[in-house]
């Protein structure tokens, strides 16, 4: 009977084991890039080491790319359009323009984004979430990745805006229940972001 027992135990334990193990390299690598960002290191250059690592810890929990089917381009297209168009509504509110020249230095900016978004996808959306999903269940997968993705950028950010990307880490989750893919969620959290360039 104890051996029963234990045994249901360590099964429920080892569950655990991978979305831990996601976990703890994503907070890893989140610590590291704090700790560049206090040392004043080139913010490219993070960027950079920040969305390799990233996709590492993906590509070792688990995460697969594959290839996006149409409607996963377009629940992806779609989610990009609500969330560039809620931060345009909310810069307009907060009276700053828009500014539709470019700075200079968009090229290298814009792949250092691309890469961290979607590394970013592929760790929260992708590897942690199947992870979760699998050990714990649907609604624990998003509530832990939606919370986990407004944690990581506390560092850049500060505690103030928690809420705000905690609510875009519940909707990008629903593009990965919606659509399937993680395809979806990345499309979208790629296309907001270089948004932020202009907005």
């Amino acid at each position: 009977m104890t051996t029963t027992v234990d045994s249901d135990r360590t099964a429920r334990l080892g569950r655990f084991a991978r979305p831990a193990w996601i976990g703890l390299g994503l907070g890893l690598v989140v610590a590291g890039r704090w700790a560049a960002t206090v040392a004043e290191a080139p913010p490219l250059l993070v960027g950079t080491i920040f969305g390799i690592a990233l996709a590492l810890v993906a590509w070792a929990g688990g995460a697969r790319v594959a290839r996006p089917r149409p409607s996963t381009i377009v629940i992806g297209l779609a989610g990009a359009a609500l969330l560039v168009g809620l931060a345009i509504g909310a810069s307009q509110l907060a009276g700053q323009p828009l500014q539709l020249v470019p700075k200079t230095q968009f090229a290298p900016w814009a792949l250092i984004t691309i890469l961290v978004a979607s590394a970013e996808e592929l760790v929260l959306r992708g590897a942690l979430f199947d992870a979760l999903g699998d050990a714990a269940g649907l609604t624990i997968a998003v509530v832990v990745t939606s919370a986990a993705f407004a944690l990581i950028h506390v560092p850049l950010y500060g505690w103030h805006v928690v809420p705000l990307d905690l609510g875009v880490g519940v909707f990008l989750a629903g593009l990965r229940l919606t659509s399937g893919s993680v395809a979806a969620p990345a499309i979208a959290h790629i296309v907001a972001d270089l948004a932020t360039w202009w907005v």
